[in-house]
């Protein structure tokens, strides 16, 4: 794997942290990551969190995504852990991912028969509840997204007696989880880059660098343009939410609009690039892109997010769209 670049404003400590936790492939990463308190980076520290927020989240969600591995930190922290915070319920480090139910079921629920317990959210007439679930309590049926990543069905047997939250929490925890997604796709995109160039500037052809050719100079400058356009809007979302602490629906709807449709020119470019080598299923490069192929998809679509943005933007009309473009 290339050495990757640090993300934009990251604490050099804590990417390096991360770093090497994750390069350590003996068993056990996950207890390793909650040891250092990276799994609950956004919990309280009096609830035995790291008292962190949305930009050192992003730091860990993103750098997994960089180097391929399938854990479930932002599920675990940025959903289940806030849903439990929002339902003033207890946490702590047994593993859990998040599920909306629709009539006792939720489908393509991420890591749900890897984990110990599912935060449950469900609509209960006027109200909505939270329920912290054992995960052997529930009917877990095992699925796959096209990464292979666990996305399975959990229904639940008997009724769940949950806490009551506010009719935002529903909302907010969609923006959440798009925002998730968002940072994981401009994560592996760009280890993607990373992965294209290194690729281009050692691979020889004619005698040079595949580099020095001006087809694949063009191809290089349309990914690495695309991926720093979504660099920039997942860092502004995420800047956003920090700031606020919580989500704003346009900065979430630019973020994965710019992410999705980066996604497709990453993906296309840096296999075309790679030539026959980035299919072989013993290269890198495939368990970079067939994830964001995936997490594009979650959460709402690109085409959904782009609708979002128009119909947010419109909604702002011509007095208030600069405002709503800057922020300000």
């Amino acid at each position: 794997m290339t050495e990757l670049p640090d993300p934009p404003s990251a604490d050099p400590d804590l990417v390096a942290t991360v770093r090497e936790v994750i390069a350590d492939e003996s068993p056990g990463r996950w207890d390793r990551l909650a040891g250092l308190g990276l799994t609950r980076l956004t919990a309280p520290e009096a609830e035995g969190g790291s008292g962190a927020g949305w930009r050192e989240a992003a730091v860990v969600v993103g750098e997994l995504a960089a180097q391929g591995k399938a854990l479930p930190v932002g599920e675990h922290d940025l959903l289940a852990g806030w849903l439990l915070r929002s339902a003033g319920l207890p946490g702590d480090d047994r593993r859990r991912t998040a599920a909306i139910l629709r009539d006792g079921t939720a489908a393509e629920v991420p890591f749900a028969a890897e984990s110990e317990r599912v935060v449950c959210l469900w609509q209960d007439g006027p109200v909505w509840r939270v329920a912290d679930v054992p995960a052997d309590s529930l009917t877990i049926t095992s699925g796959e997204n096209l990464a292979g990543e666990p996305r399975d069905t959990v229904t639940v047997a008997d009724e769940v007696a949950g806490a009551p939250v506010g009719p935002a929490v529903a909302g907010q925890f969609e923006l959440r989880a798009a925002l998730l997604r968002a940072i994981q796709v401009v994560g592996a995109l760009e280890a993607a880059c990373a992965l294209a160039i290194e690729h281009v500037t050692t691979r020889k052809q004619f005698g040079r660098p595949l580099a020095k050719f001006q087809a694949v100079q063009h191809l290089l400058a349309d990914l690495a343009a695309e991926a720093t356009l979504a660099r920039a809007a997942v860092d502004a979302a995420v800047d956003t939410a920090a700031a606020a602490d919580s989500p704003d629906e346009f900065a979430v709807a630019v973020a994965r609009s710019c992410a999705g449709h980066a996604a497709s020119v990453v993906v296309r470019h840096a296999h075309q690039l790679h030539g026959a080598i980035g299919t072989a299923q013993e290269h890198f490069l495939h368990r970079l892109t067939l994830p964001v192929l995936a997490w594009r998809a979650e959460y709402g679509t690109t085409e959904q997010w782009d609708a979002r943005v128009a119909a947010t933007a419109s909604a702002a009309g011509p007095d208030g769209l600069w405002g709503l473009v800057t922020g300000t």
